[in-house]
């Protein structure tokens, strides 16, 4: 085997599984029972950084 040989191989079945591995990604992110725990996840940036008055309760150290 040459060089160019294996470089061919390679290049042709990375791209395959490149392809593969995305398609899967791009499925489980539109996967519906993900949708909930994205949509949460998406509003994590806004939510308040304050401590919440039974996080107190419930032993929780304010962050």
């Amino acid at each position: 085997m040459s060089y160019e040989d294996v470089a061919s191989f390679a290049q042709t079945w990375g791209l395959l599984i490149f392809v593969a591995v995305f398609a899967v990604i791009v499925a489980y992110a539109v996967w519906p029972k993900n949708k909930k725990r994205f949509d949460e996840a998406a509003r994590i940036p806004l939510e308040d950084d304050k401590p919440k008055p039974d996080d107190r309760r419930n032993g929780k150290k304010p962050e």
